[in-house]
């Protein structure tokens, strides 16, 4: 079964605490191989969405959470990723945009707490294939939304 876990950051929750790559993938990359999926308009109001990062066959993935977009702190970077089956992705924290958190609405599947702490960290394993649409709960309305595909 997939699962999910948070930390302070401070490395207890087994997440990378930014020492490494750990297949962050939130920049400098060249933008011409993405797949620009509509997703059914998800996108619509994300000022930062610049394709799905194929980021298959990596273990873990890591998405900041409060990256610059939407007019401030206030968007997930990168804000789509396609992973394998069995990756777990990080959601970090980055500091910026006030309170955040990462929720999954439509299927429950995870939902962290809301907190502003800078290197604060969040994880869940994708084990099924779909995409997995989630959101920042108070900042929905700005765009503040993301997607894992998982294939």
């Amino acid at each position: 079964m997939a699962g999910c876990s948070s930390s302070s950051g401070d490395g207890s929750g087994g997440a990378d605490d930014g020492g490494g790559s750990g297949g962050d993938s939130s920049g400098g990359e060249d933008t011409a191989d993405r797949e620009m999926r509509d997703f059914g308009g998800w996108f619509d109001r994300t000022g930062n969405y610049d394709g799905v990062h194929d980021l298959t066959g990596q273990d873990t993935v890591t998405v900041a959470v409060g990256a610059a977009g939407n007019g401030g702190g206030y968007a997930f970077a990168p804000a789509a990723v396609e992973v394998s089956p069995g990756t777990t992705v990080v959601w970090e924290w980055t500091g910026n945009g006030g309170t955040h958190n990462v929720v999954n609405r439509e299927d429950g599947l995870f939902e962290s707490d809301l907190t502003v702490s800078e290197g604060h960290t969040f994880e869940y394993t994708f084990e099924e294939s779909g995409e997995y649409k989630y959101v920042c709960v108070p900042h929905e309305t700005l765009g503040m939304v993301g997607v894992v595909v998982v294939e």
